[in-house]
């Protein structure tokens, strides 16, 4: 027994791509939506705007006023009570129907005529109940006025406000409705129109290589795409930057790994070969020289890298002196052995918060290009101090220092400078200045010790430390 499944041609595949675009956020949908709110809103006003002059009205009573005057003008021409009562029937009869028929208006109007000396002549029924009712004249609107023959009493029963804004509101939704397509087609086509250049600008850029990183070269005619050209200009500008030192970044790391990796392949070549002892040997130290230095721009290039990506600081609570005193601990001794002095000057305790990673980079590679180049007898200091809520961290030497025409171009990828002695890939520095970025500090060329050498000093500031638990 086999199970059809339906295919992306068939009905199931046809219903899904028409839920698909119907679920799709849409502009015009968008637009059609704020449309129906304005709509809304705007019955809502005219709906208050009428519930309010009507409240007006009703204070005041013209209508039943008017009405009342009217009235009794025509009860006034005839002194004679049946004719009087005549009349007041027929109006009775007439206002009755009247209010049946006009769905706005609830309830029955009351009447009583009296004569000159108070006798009731006409009363309608019900009259002496809703006139002695408590209640009347929140239930009633009154007339009461005399006149020559005649004093007439009416009772006309009050709108509530519910029962008007429940007319209205079904009064005003069909002219509502009879507009709303006529606004829906003038929104649609406001937006389509609307939206014309910004679809030929992503025309444009669909068109375009893929590997073509140039100024998107569209002249935005209109206010509102100039932020976004400018935006997308610039971060072309950007990308065309990073791929620019990515491609310098990949040639300048394969021509420094190449010399090491020569090296390595020429000593294990006579390493293998070699049958004298004293050959053999120096080939061997040769080999774990160009392996050291090949792992050495290994690590460094792997270092570069991480602090080039961009991302979030991961910052972690610490005594800077604590570690730094650990840290370089063994590069103290390992300077005694060469004859040489690393020192530090440090307070007691100095905790904060900050990335310990970039930290590390950044006093490895000074402390590293320091001892590096320094000779037999020459010292290294190590200064860390709080000074005005940054961290200061200088490195000094009284080594052989570096030409003034050599200095701008200390942090530059790759650059060892013109010393005869120099050795390494030139990175350190440029690790180092990375790393101070990325931290939001900097680094400066300074002064060496007395009078001689070279210094780097290294502002960083320090992390809230509510930032870090």
């Amino acid at each position: 027994m086999s199970l059809a499944v339906p295919t992306e041609g068939g009905p199931a595949g046809a219903l899904q791509r028409l839920w698909q675009r119907v679920s799709e956020p849409s502009l015009v949908r968008r637009g059609t939506g704020w449309t129906l709110l304005v709509f809304f809103l705007i019955w809502a006003a005219l709906l208050s705007y009428a519930y309010i002059e009507n409240r007006k009205y009703l204070a005041e009573a013209p209508g039943l006023r008017q009405f009342g005057d009217a009235l009794l003008l025509a009860l006034d021409e005839t002194p004679d009570p049946a004719h009087a009562r005549a009349i007041m029937a027929a109006t009775e009869r007439w206002t009755a129907i009247r209010r049946t028929q006009d769905k706005r208006l609830g309830g029955i109007v009351l009447y009583e005529l009296l004569d000159r000396e108070g006798g009731e002549v006409y009363a309608s029924a019900g009259w002496a109940q809703a006139a002695a009712a408590p209640d009347r004249p929140e239930r009633y609107w009154s007339y009461d006025r005399a006149g020559t023959h005649w004093r007439l009493q009416v009772l006309n029963p009050r709108r509530t406000g519910g029962a008007f804004l429940r007319y209205n509101a079904r009064a005003f939704l069909p002219y509502l409705l009879v507009a709303f397509p006529f606004v829906l087609l003038a929104v649609w086509l406001t937006v389509r129109a609307s939206l014309r250049p910004l679809q030929q600008l992503a025309r444009r850029i669909e068109e375009r290589p893929s590997d073509d990183l140039s100024a998107v070269g569209v002249p935005a005619r209109y206010r509102e795409l100039k932020p976004l050209v400018q935006a997308l200009d610039a971060l072309l500008s950007r990308l065309r930057g990073t791929v620019a030192r990515e491609r310098a970044f990949v040639q300048d790391a394969a021509h420094e790994i190449r010399t090491p990796l020569a090296v390595i392949n020429a000593q294990a070549h006579v390493l293998a070969h070699a049958q004298d002892p004293a050959e053999r040997a120096l080939a061997e130290t040769q080999l774990n020289q160009a392996i050291a230095r090949t792992s050495h721009l290994a690590r460094q290039l792997l270092d570069l890298a991480a602090l080039d990506r961009a991302g979030p600081r991961c910052a972690s609570r610490v005594d800077v002196a604590h570690w730094l005193r650990a840290l370089l601990g063994p590069a103290a001794q390992a300077a005694m052995r060469e004859g040489r002095e690393l020192s530090l000057d440090a307070p007691d305790a100095l905790p904060c918060s900050i990335d310990l990673g970039a930290l590390e980079s950044i006093v490895q590679n000074l402390v590293d290009n320091a001892l590096r180049h320094g000779v037999p007898g020459s010292m290294v200091a190590v200064d860390l101090r709080d000074a005005d809520g940054q961290l200061l961290f200088e490195v000094r030497d009284d080594g052989p220092g570096i030409a003034a025409s050599q200095r701008e171009h200390l942090f530059e990828r790759f650059h060892r400078g013109a010393e005869p002695r120099a050795s390494g890939a030139g990175l350190g520095l440029a690790i180092a200045r990375q790393a101070a970025l990325r931290l939001g500090g900097s680094v400066e060329i300074v002064d060496g010790l007395q009078g001689r050498g070279v210094g780097f000093r290294v502002r960083l500031p320090r992390m809230g430390d509510k930032q870090i638990p």
